[in-house]
């Protein structure tokens, strides 16, 4: 990829509130958008927002824990633009408050299928093509738990922990191919901006929506190609 193409970004979980800010923030550097996300009507709203034009984005409905439908969103990203040179993966949840002793199995598995699954399906359908090309960034959110799991937590803690073994594994397995791999740490996203409303020790450490796209930013444009397989922390403030 040329330093002045602009780059094509595959965003998932785009409509919600970091994945409105990420979009803002790719679509005022020139980027060509493709939001995924499960209501069309929600995911235009989003664009209108960012100011995209119509020639600028597309919108892809997907259920992306199933490998057939991810590889559908990949194919619909490359049928548009030709390629997908950054994958941003912000789909997932969280669960919790129950001891182990007492984990529904259920919760568990919903947990693996958002942030292990439906990386795992991404990543077989958008690495191979960004490899052969020479240039890839894969981007996701991950948490303090998923090293330092609290009580009662363990679904979520396990869910993460999955996800960043995989993605930390895929990054070993892509250096040198131009392709890199990394995850921001984040606490809590602060999607009320309530840290700078009202400062206080329990929201010391949370990060913005804005943060996160930024720091995405960065990792996803060429000046941050020695950067793999990082976990990068946004909870240092306190």
């Amino acid at each position: 990829m040329s330093a002045d193409a602009p780059q094509t970004v595959l965003v998932t979980g785009a409509t919600g509130k970091l994945g409105a800010a990420v979009v803002r923030r790719f679509a005022a550097d020139a980027a060509r958008l493709v939001l995924v996300g499960r209501d069309e009507d929600r995911l235009r709203d989003v664009a209108t927002e960012a100011g995209l034009a119509d020639d600028r984005w597309v919108p892809v409905l997907g259920e992306l824990t199933d490998g057939a439908a991810a590889q559908s969103v990949a194919d619909a990203a490359e049928a548009r633009f030709g390629r997908i040179d950054v994958l941003i993966h912000l789909v997932g949840g969280w669960a919790g408050g129950t001891p182990v002793a007492d984990l529904d199995p259920d919760e568990l598995t919903r947990m693996l299928d958002q942030h292990l699954w439906s990386t795992l399906h991404l990543a077989r359908a958008v690495v191979p093509g960004m490899s052969a090309r020479g240039f890839g960034r894969v981007l996701a959110v991950t948490s303090p738990f998923a090293t330092n799991p609290a009580a009662k937590g363990a679904s979520y803690a396990v869910g993460k922990a999955a996800q960043e073994t995989l993605l930390r594994t895929l990054a070993r397995e892509t250096a040198g191919t131009g392709v890199t791999v990394n995850l921001v740490v984040v606490r809590k996203i602060d999607a009320t901006h309530e840290r700078e409303a009202e400062p206080a020790a329990k929201n010391a450490t949370w990060t913005t929506p804005e943060e996160i796209a930024d720091a995405f930013a960065f990792l996803a444009s060429p000046a941050a190609s020695a950067i793999n397989g990082a976990r990068v922390p946004l909870d240092g403030r306190g």
